[in-house]
């Protein structure tokens, strides 16, 4: 009994735990947030940070001395000088030698120092890149997330009006069976009601999609269950639109990404031109050798005039008598080559000019969207309400057409015409609010408001 009530304990918190992923429902925040630990765009970022560290690693290298080793095992096997003779003779001998060598830049045009300034830029310029990649993903998954809400409050409409309609199927069957109104009248209210089953349709298909589309934006791998929460709400939480243009331009230049990146990549084009520059100067070097060898064929002395072969001498006494060591410093004067190195200057200078223009460009890029974005908060905002006094409009002629269908003033024709304007006015809310919504959304990005806090 004992086993089995273990069991049924574990596969009811099991079936829990199944109910709760199912119905766990995701915010902004969530989707942002799990957007930019996952998304493949921004890893691949990430990936460049990684590959400017690296060739940071290389930059201080430049700095530090080089020590490169070698060594050598040789047989000459074939036609060889006797020593003992001086015969020619087939012998095979064996030969070992080791060296070893060391540099050091001490002066080279200071292009190591800026090879190192510039690696630091390209940090920072990479740092900037994975900000940027990261706002972008949040400002989609943001836009794609709003979208869900707007098919989920847009089905619930059809869903609400398709209630309505099949009501007043009834209460005109009713108002048939007693002369009210005409047959032909009924068959218009069928006729609404199953156009409003066509609407729901296509609403359940959107909301599908979008929710997909947002699904795979977060590179989510289960999705079928997936649904976000429904708090929203579309209002200037912040008051971003008391700001003035001028004041919110003034906190993007700021504040803004690109722009940083664009002044970031000036400076790193600018260290381009001080590196290159540097191959018009000399370069001086120094260095220290050391080279040694070992023979393993006998050796042959004079005793008494007479040659005696002897056995090679130690490996670590030859090592030791047999090493050699050359130390000096090394001098190179630039004096043609080509025009390689005037050729990289005024090619890194054609790459500065290029790099000025592209801070101007962004300045001036920055400037319209900003203005654009306050333009069209304020739109969204005029747009919205305007669509609220509609809505209210709409309802009260609606209920004003529905008393006198109701009592046979009006016939089907106008009433349902009545009805779709009323249908048409409660959509144009829900794409007027979510617009504003994200337009807000948009300036609060330029004035340095996050999304979300990363």
């Amino acid at each position: 009994m004992k086993k089995i009530n273990c069991i049924s304990l574990i596969f009811i918190l099991l079936l829990s735990l199944s109910i709760q992923a199912q119905t766990k429902k995701w915010t902004l925040e969530e989707c942002v947030k799990y957007a930019i630990d996952n998304n493949i765009s921004i890893k691949q970022t990430q990936l460049d940070s990684k590959t400017a560290d690296i060739e940071k690693k290389g930059a201080i290298g430049n700095f530090i001395p080089s020590l490169n080793s070698n060594a050598s095992h040789s047989w000459n096997v074939g036609l060889n000088q006797d020593p003992t003779t001086g015969l020619l003779r087939n012998q095979t001998t064996q030969y070992s030698s080791f060296g070893a060598r060391v540099g050091v830049d001490i002066y080279k045009g200071l292009q190591n120092q800026n090879a190192l300034r510039k690696a630091n830029l390209s940090i920072i310029a990479a740092k900037y890149q994975l900000t940027k990649m990261q706002e972008d993903v949040a400002l989609n998954v943001a836009n794609a997330f709003l979208q869900v809400l707007f098919n989920k409050e847009n089905l619930k409409v059809q869903q609400e009006q398709k209630a309505i309609n099949e009501k007043q199927l009834l209460r005109s069957e009713e108002l048939v069976k007693a002369g009210s109104v005409p047959r032909g009248d009924l068959l218009d209210i069928k006729a609404t009601v199953a156009s409003d089953n066509q609407k729901i349709i296509a609403a359940e298909n959107a909301l599908l999609i979008s929710k997909l589309s947002l699904a795979q934006l977060l590179q989510l791998k289960e999705f079928y269950d997936f649904d976000v929460t429904d708090e929203t709400t579309a209002k200037d939480e912040n008051n971003i639109l008391a700001q003035t243009p001028i004041a919110i331009y003034e906190k993007a230049k700021e504040e803004r990404t690109e722009l940083k990146i664009a002044k970031t990549n000036l400076e790193i084009a600018e260290k381009n031109v001080a590196i290159a520059k540097g191959g018009f100067q000399p370069t001086l070097q120094g260095f220290y050798n050391f080279n040694t060898r070992i023979s393993y064929a006998d050796t042959y002395a004079l005793v008494n005039g007479v040659p005696v072969a002897q056995p090679a001498a130690p490996f670590g006494k030859q090592f030791t008598d047999n090493k050699g060591q050359t130390f000096g410093a090394q001098l190179s004067i630039p004096i043609f080559n080509g025009f390689s190195a005037r050729n990289n200057v005024e090619r890194s200078k054609v790459n500065l000019e290029k790099s000025k223009i592209a801070v101007e460009q962004e300045e001036l890029a920055l400037q319209r969207n900003v203005y654009t974005a306050f333009t069209d908060a304020k739109g969204g905002l005029n747009a919205y309400e305007s669509s609220l006094v509609a809505l209210d409009a709409r309802q009260e002629a609606y209920n004003y057409a529905k008393e006198k269908y109701a009592v046979g003033i009006m016939n089907s024709f106008d009433f349902n015409q009545s009805q779709t304007l009323l249908s048409f006015a409660q959509s144009e809310v829900l794409r007027t609010k979510y617009d504003y919504i994200f337009k807000i959304k948009i300036l609060e990005f330029y004035f340095g408001i996050p999304i979300i806090k990363i």
